[in-house]
């Protein structure tokens, strides 16, 4: 009889059990992969640099008597930023002026010695020379002949003597406008020019302390119209760049850190002569006006080299692609409202976009948003379907 109730109540307790309940769909956002034309970019982190760089030093000593010019300014090529005490300097241009003064006089004055010499020479040549055939015809004493000939040799050698000073003369008048440049070149330093176009730094030495020449930096200019952005791409890029570098421009894009970031249109304008054997990246250049002042100088910035649109390519929401142990993945939604794991195979990353290389076709449903509650196989209900990745 125990048995036979035990049996029964087994009997009531599996007729009182619930049927169990199927899972509930999970919700997911989903999106179209779609089939489109997309640009060939190449991504980096770049650095700006200065189109050119300048430290302003002073070429002759003295004390620093005005700076004219305030940092953080914009100075045009040849405005005026600093003033050397010029008076020694004046004085040295005024002392070299007078011994070139000096000079010319004793020039002119050995110019015209040479002249009487010379006319003097001419004379006893003459003398000489009658009274040589006078002592000939026996009309003169040779001992007369002689002294005249002797005479004039003398003038002679006076006239060489005159041109030899004259030729001295000559020879320091040079020497003292050599000197005079020197002096005035040197008075011109006490005057420093901005050299180029550019926006000073911070000031150095302050008015009124004395400076040495070719001795510390008094400010550094930066010129930032246009500017530079320096970056290193890949190797495995290089050939594709000189590809496009031989049919044209190819634009760089280049902008600073933050989404709402806005992004300076430039120009790729050099490229490294050899490949970092060490890191395996290739060193390029691009050239940006910068009109708005955007980019300063050791800025670091996101840089998007965009060569030409290429061939249509599957592309899907960045969101859409997971990392698993075997690779990346999207779930993709079947007509069941089943998802299936695929892995796949992606390229660049353009905006918000990823190219499918492999594993996905044109239409397929992807989700994008909710997939920490799947795994292959789930049961999904969409939501709200989000944009496509199309245009």
């Amino acid at each position: 009889m125990f048995v036979l109730a035990l049996l029964i109540a087994g009997c009531s307790a599996n007729k009182a059990a619930p049927p169990a309940q199927p899972p509930q769909p999970a919700p997911v956002f989903v999106s179209k992969a779609v089939l489109k034309s997309v640009p060939i970019e190449i991504q980096a982190i770049g650095n700006v640099e200065a189109y050119s760089t300048v430290l302003v030093k002073a070429q002759v000593g003295g004390e620093l008597t005005v700076v004219d010019f305030k940092e953080g300014a914009d100075v045009k090529r040849g405005d005026r930023l600093f003033v050397i005490d010029p008076r020694p300097y004046e004085s040295q241009v005024a002392q070299a002026e007078a011994t070139l003064a000096k000079d010319r006089a004793q020039l002119q004055s050995a110019q015209a010695n040479l002249a009487r010499d010379m006319a003097q020479e001419e004379y006893a040549r003459a003398q000489a020379k009658r009274y040589a055939e006078l002592s000939r015809q026996g009309v003169l004493a040779k001992d007369s002949a002689e002294q005249t000939d002797a005479q004039a040799k003398a003038a002679a050698e006076g006239v060489r003597a005159d041109r030899a000073a004259i030729e001295s003369t000559q020879a320091n008048i040079a020497s003292d406008q050599a000197a005079l440049d020197r002096a005035k070149l040197q008075l011109e330093y006490c005057t420093i020019r901005s050299p180029i176009d550019g926006r000073t730094g911070h000031l150095m030495v302050k008015q009124g302390n004395v400076i040495k020449a070719n001795d510390v930096d008094l400010v550094t200019i930066n010129q930032m119209h246009p500017i530079y952005v320096t970056f290193s791409v890949p190797e495995a890029n290089l050939s594709l760049i000189k590809k496009h570098m031989a049919a044209g421009d190819i634009a760089v894009a280049a902008s600073l850190q933050g989404a709402d970031a806005v992004a300076e249109r430039g120009t790729l304008s050099f490229v490294e002569n050899a490949v970092d054997s060490a890191t395996g990246t290739i060193r390029l250049k691009a050239i940006f006006d910068n009109a708005a002042t955007r980019l300063w100088p050791g800025q670091f910035v996101r840089v998007v080299v965009r060569l030409k649109a290429s061939a249509d390519s599957i592309v899907v929401p960045t969101t859409a692609v997971q990392t698993g142990q075997d690779g990346k993945f999207v779930f993709v939604v079947k007509p069941d409202m089943i998802v299936d794991a695929r892995p796949v195979l992606t390229g660049r990353t353009i905006e918000r976009e990823v190219v499918i290389e492999k594993g996905l076709s044109e239409g397929d449903t992807v989700v994008t948003s909710g997939q920490l509650r799947l795994v292959s196989g789930s049961r999904v209900q969409i939501k709200l379907e989000s944009s496509p990745a199309g245009p």
